[in-house]
């Protein structure tokens, strides 16, 4: 959903690095995925395409934040 976003650190060498990928429109959301020592970080579509695409290898990644959006449905209140 519009405002989800996950936050990855990357380990830079003598620093850190962060990135942050949203989902910038309504409908979209954000998939992570860890394939092949790489961690990929897209913006999809409602339909499944995939707008853009974050990758990093999986060796330097040293946090993955996912940050979803509060939903409003009220499905995530304790009851």
């Amino acid at each position: 959903m519009k405002g989800d976003r996950v936050e990855i650190v990357v380990d830079a060498g003598d620093t850190t690095r962060t990135y942050e990928v949203v989902a910038s429109r309504a409908g979209r959301w954000v998939e992570t995925a860890v394939r092949r020592g790489v961690v990929e970080v897209s913006e999809v579509t409602r339909n499944g395409s995939v707008v853009r695409t974050a990758r990093f290898m999986a060796t330097r990644v040293l946090a993955l934040v996912e940050q979803p959006v509060p939903r409003e449905d009220g499905s995530e209140k304790a009851g």
